[in-house]
């Protein structure tokens, strides 16, 4: 006799599924074999009682079970029935679905990043106080797009679609060294340049390069978490070197390395993250001749250089690098669009063919296509005047969002206003509990973060960086005035 299961429950139906739902019949009990419900030589109920159990013509369990016995989990017995095939091994019998039952691991393996802070993700919020993002409705996708199609319609655009470099496009990287010789007087040749899925995969591959394991690399006492959670899945340990309204105290640094072999120093010279300082040309030119004495290297995160307001910016750590200690790292995601993941890392030509071999292990290569539509933009002018254009409407609503912090937030945050960046470096009143802020806004439809992602063994402090350049002058008014609202359930 055909096993008692309860298949009105076991054999699920979606009739408006794509699959055939003598397909889906057959798919289910493919899975009750397989989890040892049903094992080999049981019997199969009859087409007549499934059919009226599950609700369906009689001739879609015929079908199913012709499947069944076609692909071999079945077999048929003259004037006896359905059967599982007899032959199949018998699988370790599980105990039927029990919606209580929570979930187990079916092999060993060591997570590392249990404790690991969830990504934000952005693309679901409505009004959002970010991290400091820049605002993706200003940028010219419409442009990127054209040249992209454009690109894939020309004869010789079908080869970008094959493999290619893992370094990035040739005509890219041809591109990227113009700009940073135009923007930053930083001279390279293609060959020092590598394209990278945006900063963050520059830092990963420094790191891995670099680091092993013990070795240790120095970074400012407030950093960026993901860069220091980089440097750890690496091997490193990290060394923090304290950070004031001048940037990283490399004084300080001076005397650890009296004590302390280091393999590198990891430093967000221009808008340090998340304290939005600038190291001065004094640390600048002592922390290079560090390097040299001292045969580290110099990780240059350069993340928003292009962002720059009130006096012009310094110039990057790796343009007046005449040793070549500086690994410098660059994102036109941060300043174009998020997830348009475009970087490049500057380096060595052997450093820079070492990392394209790395990256060769973990992401072939980038989109070609993509890439080359962007060095058009750059060649064209295009990216130059969406920096311009942008860089007028970002200055205008930092110094809007700044006035209101400081006429209708004084009492409860601090903070100096930021010669560039797109965010600010906030500290709140200790009365106020960020967790309970951030939860506050979000019932009433603003995210804003709660400042873990800021925090590290070292530094805590109740501060988070509040982006402005994302909103319009409309959702700032209605942001801060919701901000404003929520504090007093905050205490």
């Amino acid at each position: 006799m055909a096993q008692k299961l309860p298949y009105k429950s076991l054999v699920q139906l979606d009739r408006n599924a794509s699959a055939a739902l003598y397909v889906q019949v057959c798919n289910a009990f493919i899975a009750l074999i397989t989890k040892g419900i049903l094992q080999p030589s049981d019997m199969l109920p009859s087409s007549r009682t499934l059919a009226e159990l599950i609700g369906v013509n009689r001739n879609t369990i015929k079908l199913a079970y012709e499947e069944l016995v076609s692909q071999g989990w079945a077999e048929a017995v003259e004037r006896k029935g359905i059967f599982v095939n007899s032959k199949l091994p018998t699988a370790a019998s599980r105990p039927l679905p029990d919606a209580h039952l929570g979930p187990h691991e079916a092999f060993v393996w060591h997570n590392r990043f249990r404790n690991a802070l969830p990504s934000k993700d952005l693309q679901k919020a409505g009004l959002a106080i970010d991290d400091g993002f820049p605002d993706v409705r200003l940028a010219p996708i419409d442009h990127l797009m054209r040249e992209y199609r454009s690109l894939s319609r020309k004869f010789y655009g079908k080869n970008f679609l094959r493999y290619g470099s893992s370094a990035g496009s040739e005509r890219l990287r041809i591109s990227i060294t113009n700009y940073l010789s135009n923007t930053r007087g930083l001279t390279v040749s293609p060959e020092n340049v590598l394209i990278t899925k945006g900063s963050q995969m520059g830092i990963y591959l420094a790191a891995h390069l670099l680091l092993g394991a013990g070795d240790t690399i120095a970074t400012g006492i407030s950093n960026y978490l993901l860069a220091d959670e980089t440097f750890r899945e690496a091997g490193g340990n990290i060394l923090r070197i304290p950070v004031d309204a001048c940037g990283m105290d490399i004084d300080y640094l001076e005397k650890a390395l009296a004590t302390t072999s280091i393999k590198a120093v990891y430093i967000i010279p221009h808008h340090h993250l998340p304290t939005t300082v600038t190291l001065s040309s004094e640390r600048r030119l002592k922390l290079l001749d560090l390097a040299k004495t001292h045969r580290f290297a110099i990780i240059e995160d350069d993340y928003d250089f292009d962002f720059h307001y009130d006096n012009k910016p310094y110039l990057p750590l790796a343009s007046i690098d005449h040793n070549q200690n500086v690994i410098y790292i660059g994102s036109i995601s941060k300043t174009f669009a998020p997830a348009l993941r475009i970087g490049f890392m500057v380096g060595s030509t052997e450093f820079v063919r070492a990392a394209a071999s790395l990256r060769e292990l973990i992401d072939r290569q980038g989109d070609t296509l993509m890439e080359e539509a962007f060095s058009v933009m750059f060649d064209n002018g295009e990216v130059d005047r969406h920096f311009r254009k942008s860089l007028k409407i970002y200055k205008e609503r930092r110094d809007l969002f700044c006035d209101i912090l400081a006429s209708d937030f004084e009492e409860e945050i601090s903070f100096n206003v930021p010669e560039g960046g797109l965010g600010i470096w906030t500290t709140f009143s200790p009365d106020i509990n960020l967790h309970k802020m951030s939860h506050e806004a979000g019932r009433k439809g603003l995210y804003i973060d709660d400042g873990d992602f800021y925090k590290n063994e070292s530094y805590a402090t109740n501060a988070l960086r509040m982006g402005f350049a994302s909103l319009n002058e409309a959702e700032i008014l209605k942001a801060l005035k919701t901000l404003k609202e929520v504090l007093p359930n905050a205490r």
